[in-house]
């Protein structure tokens, strides 16, 4: 397969012979100092079988999100390899946050106690650049960069709170509150969106009914028990 694109966590993959789009989840995690944290924009280390694991639970939430009538790039799996096959999109440089409550870096730029309550739930856009750690982009700056089309902005970030609803209820039933969460999303040639990338741990917060906010690794070990 020739590697289109080598992230921190997955590398997307060009089957040749079929022209099927696959991502390779990896067993590395974000983080930093040897702490993992899923709103970190490093990799804090590697564990075996994170891969594996974080495919089976986005194949679980996609297939959720499916049946809520949510469009993804999903098509199918193979837990045994590792890879997801999804569907080939245009995909931004763009991360949709989505936030019930005041946490990370958001209490770290505003001064903000962690833990206030936003409704209805906080959204920002952020441009995926690592160098310029992430910054907050505005519709129209997506526009003039070619990022998104003419209304594609509002419609992503209407798409996100489908999506929050669906995965905050379904945690709820799994005893974790969700904090907030970032995702991707992607777009075919007619400009129709799909959620992408992948539904896991690596991007959400949750808290538990103690209060502790476990990291993805606990927190996928966690799911996993509950989801087979």
């Amino acid at each position: 397969m020739k590697t289109l694109y080598d992230g921190k966590t997955k590398t997307v993959l060009l089957d040749e012979a079929t022209g099927v789009v696959n991502l390779f989840f990896k067993d590395s995690a974000t983080g930093e100092n040897g702490v993992f944290d899923p709103g970190s924009n490093t990799v804090g280390g590697s564990v075996e079988g994170k891969g594996k694991i974080g495919l089976t639970i986005s194949k679980y939430f996609f297939e959720l999100m499916a049946e809520n009538n949510i469009p993804t790039h999903y098509l199918g799996s193979d837990i045994e390899k590792g890879l997801m096959q999804v569907r080939k999109l245009t995909v931004p440089n763009l991360e949709f946050v989505l936030r019930y409550y005041t946490a990370g870096s958001m209490c770290r730029r505003f001064t903000l106690e962690e833990g206030i309550p936003f409704d209805p739930p906080y959204t920002e856009v952020t441009l995926k650049d690592d160098e310029q750690g992430d910054p907050v982009i505005t519709e129209r700056l997506c526009i003039m960069k070619g990022l998104l089309r003419e209304g594609q902005y509002e419609e992503a970030q209407e798409l996100v709170k489908s999506v929050g609803e669906v995965l905050k209820k379904e945690l709820a039933k799994m005893d974790l509150t969700l904090i907030d969460f970032k995702i991707e999303v992607g777009y075919d040639e007619d400009g129709k969106m799909y959620v992408v990338d992948e539904i896991t741990p690596d991007i959400w917060r949750v808290k538990d009914t103690n209060g502790n906010i476990p990291n993805q690794i606990d927190c996928a070990k966690m799911l996993l028990e509950k989801i087979k």
